[in-house]
């Protein structure tokens, strides 16, 4: 009974949604055939969830995040105007470059571990990094899974692909800006005119953050080349940080370590969505996408992609929707992966990004204030996604 009483609402949301997953494939509702299609194609996943946020654990563990934190600190002066560009450009960097999953475990340690070392509100730069881990993710094929999937369809490179988003992208992180900083960021949110840049940090064990650095630098520069498995790059570097630390502290191995909740949700997700689809999703995107290339229709694609993505899952439900964009409307495809990449800001299962972001916020204390990140990431989502289309619309 007393482990009833610590679970939190993602908790049930999660254990819910596999019972309900299971009951699918139980009942026949959802063939098996499908539904191990789904577990293969959610393995990968799974691996990669598991070991990089150990691997996020332990860095900070080892106060590589807080030596981070504090370099940015340092560089902003005591202004927060400077901060925030700061932390806007690191965090929209990241994510163009990396991958928008790679922003939510690897950057929110460091947006929170900054907050500490300043001593500032952390809600503003926690959503500093979810908000662009999402908007800045159009860019290129790696930014985002969606991303790839749409590059093979289209048959865009990266350059090609940067042609053709870049106008999308700069209306979608200008957007971001805009709304982060009357939300968040403002004196009146903030409570402070300037902050006292800390001192430079010493970590405790110089070892363990020197190999834990080394770990982190080299999954970085490992999943740059879009061929290579996330999971694979995870695990190697999560593997030498785990060793690392039963030589050194072997008491921070413990199985909190391991997101739990997340292995649980996301194969229910997957199951739910895959027997949604089979029974009306596709015939649903088809009716509210549907096959008009103008610009209407990449309005109607773009807002199409975003509700669902937040009702659903962004990643199932761009599956679903490609499948019912004509095969010629490639500008249209891309305004449908505007709704599904900038548009799942407002419930907490709309992206991955999104669900690992509030795991890394609950594994450090940080108390997010749901019905406020709803409203507030409803309206960035809505703004950001109709200025995105339109940029696409005119360049496109």
């Amino acid at each position: 009974m007393s482990f009833l009483r610590r679970l939190e609402a993602l908790d049930w949301v999660a254990a819910g949604l596999l019972a309900a997953g299971l009951l699918c494939v139980a009942s026949g509702l959802l063939p098996t055939a499908a539904a191990a299609a789904a577990m293969t194609r959610v393995g990968p996943l799974l691996a990669f969830l598991a070991s990089v946020i150990v691997l996020a654990e332990l860095t900070s563990a080892a106060e590589v995040f807080d030596a981070v934190a504090t370099a940015v600190a340092r560089a902003g002066r005591g202004s927060y105007a400077a901060l925030f560009v700061l932390c806007v450009a690191f965090a929209a960097l990241t994510t163009v470059t990396l991958n928008l999953d790679t922003t939510a475990v690897l950057l929110t340690p460091v947006m929170l571990a900054l907050a500490a070392r300043v001593g500032i509100a952390p809600v503003p730069l926690a959503m500093t990094t979810v908000w662009l881990a999402n908007t800045s993710s159009l860019l290129l094929p790696v930014s985002n899974l969606t991303n790839l999937l749409a590059a093979d369809r289209v048959a865009l490179s990266p350059a090609g692909m940067a042609r053709a988003m870049w106008a999308p992208q700069l209306a979608a992180v200008a957007l971001t800006m805009a709304c982060l900083w009357v939300f968040y960021w403002r004196r009146g949110r903030r409570g402070a005119l300037d902050y006292l840049p800390p001192q430079r940090h010493r970590p405790a064990d110089p070892v363990l953050f020197r190999i834990c650095a080394a770990c982190c630098a080299v999954f970085l520069a490992a999943v740059l080349p879009a061929d290579l498995p996330l999971w694979l790059a995870s695990g190697a570097t999560a593997a030498v940080a785990v060793a690392a630390f039963a030589v050194r502290r072997p008491a921070q191995l413990r199985p909190a370590l391991v997101p739990w909740r997340l292995l649980v949700l996301v194969p229910g997700m997957f199951l739910v969505v895959q027997t949604v689809d089979a029974h009306g999703l596709h015939h649903l995107l088809a009716t509210a996408v549907g096959t008009d290339g103008g610009t209407a229709g990449l309005f109607r694609a773009s807002l199409a992609g975003a509700g669902l993505s937040n009702v659903l899952n962004n990643l199932p439900v761009y599956l679903a929707g490609e499948a019912v964009v004509p095969a010629g409307n490639h500008t249209q495809l891309l305004a449908l992966l505007v709704g599904t990449n900038a548009g799942p800001l407002i419930l907490p299962w709309a992206s991955l990004a999104t669900l690992i972001w509030y795991e890394r916020c609950r594994a450090f204390g940080v108390r997010i204030p749901v019905g406020r990140v709803t409203a507030t990431g409803a309206v960035l989502a809505a703004a950001a996604v109709l200025a995105a289309t339109a940029a696409l619309a005119v360049t496109g």
